[in-house]
């Protein structure tokens, strides 16, 4: 008789943001003279840039052409966007071989199926409030799960303890959804307990393009240590617009080993094994993004979403409510007013000003209480929001 995977009866019913979704949905349907101002999900709502526009319309002709059409591509990546990547990570001080560089189709595809090199055996520390999909993707694999749970106390960027080892620790910095970022010291003790408990550090680096102060890290690997410890994987959609591209890398050093296996050739054989590689057209298109014009495009577009973080604090700081991030990373996160709970609070500026949000609570039982603005939308409706919150909220 045929088993199922039934750990996926230990998931939760549904996902965070289908929640969302089916809220709003319901509003709209009880309301259908009402318009949301949706700070929410974190899409983007910027157009690629001409930059990109531009290489994607080359490789589309290239493709009309014989001397120039392109069939399957190297599954790890094409050797071009393998080597532009990697003189992006060369100008920050970090020098990686090409070949430790491997093209995705995304940071979210990536950071379920890189558990393929890992045994089911093998537990995860997840640093909670947390992007959902590390939670479930062990899940899924049966994994057991450490808890580690951050607060207000430590800014939302708590330090390894001892007593909470793992083979796997989930990073992101800038983090999902706090927009907490951690400094190269706090980095430094999470590469230490790695090394010193044999783990591998999992780093999300997704948001990476949106730090400013140039004294934080965008890289783990500006840390030492991290090459023996460490695989990062990072995404094109909110650096350059790509969530509907489907667009990412992921690096894993010819360092990391252990029990005498090389996580970089086993990633290798992975994906010569379950891929075919990313589009032509995409990775010309991801070229694009680190040429000199790219880079100017595309940091004009973070400072819109940059603008707009602006003006939400700016209106939290009006209403008084306490947050974090925002400077350095596109999520505001923040404390509820009033006690309330974070679905209560979604639930009551759905109703009262048509806001929508991301409760806290959905991201880890350390987040009710909290609230994740987005600052992915448009200017106007940017603006909007803030002046509804504060219209609602100022005491």
């Amino acid at each position: 008789m045929l088993t199922p995977n039934m750990n996926y009866g230990n998931l939760k019913d549904s996902y965070l943001f289908y929640n969302i979704a089916q809220k709003t949905k319901k509003y709209l349907e009880d309301n259908p003279d009402k318009r949301l101002y949706r700070m929410g999900i974190g899409d983007v709502s910027l157009p690629l840039c001409d930059a990109v526009i531009k290489a994607l319309h080359e490789g589309v002709d290239d493709q009309s052409k014989k001397d120039t059409f392109h069939g399957y591509m190297p599954e790890c990546g094409a050797p071009f966007l393998r080597e532009t990547i990697a003189e992006y990570y060369k100008k920050r001080g970090v020098e990686l071989s090409s070949e430790e560089v491997f093209v995705s189709s995304g940071a979210s595809d990536e950071l379920g199926d890189i558990l393929d090199l890992f045994d089911k055996s093998s537990s995860a520390l997840v640093i909670e409030p947390a992007y959902p999909a590390y939670v479930d993707a062990n899940t899924i694999a049966g994994r057991n799960i450490i808890h580690l749970s951050s607060g207000r106390e430590n800014g939302f960027l708590p330090l390894p303890d001892d007593n909470s080892v793992a083979d796997l620790i989930y990073i992101c910095s800038p983090n999902n959804p706090t927009g907490a970022v951690f400094n190269k010291e706090q980095l430094k003790k999470w590469v230490d307990f790695a090394n010193k408990h044999n783990s591998v550090i999992l780093f999300d680096a997704a948001y990476e393009a949106f730090i400013e102060d140039d004294t934080l890290p965008h890289s783990i690997f500006e840390i030492d240590g991290a090459r023996n410890c460490a695989i990062e994987i990072c995404s094109l959609s909110k650096t350059a617009g790509f969530t509907g591209t489907r667009l990412g890398y992921t690096v894993i050093p010819k360092t990391l080993i252990r029990n005498g296996m090389n996580f970089n050739a086993m990633w290798v054989r992975n994906r010569t094994t379950k891929t075919n590689g990313v589009s032509y057209i995409i990775q010309k298109g991801g070229a694009a993004v680190f040429t000199d014009e790219g880079q100017k495009q595309i940091k004009a577009n973070i400072a819109i979403y940059k603008n707009n973080a602006k003006v939400l604090m700016k209106a939290l700081d009006e209403i008084g409510l306490w947050y974090c991030g925002g400077k350095n990373a596109p999520y505001i996160w923040l404390k509820c007013p009033d006690n309330m709970g974070s679905w209560e609070f979604f639930d009551y500026i759905l109703k009262e000003i048509q806001v929508v949000g991301t409760p806290g609570e959905g991201f880890g039982s350390c987040g009710e209480g909290y609230f994740r603005f987005s600052t992915f939308g448009s200017p106007e409706d940017t603006e909007e929001a803030a002046r509804r919150l504060v219209k609602l909220l100022k005491k």
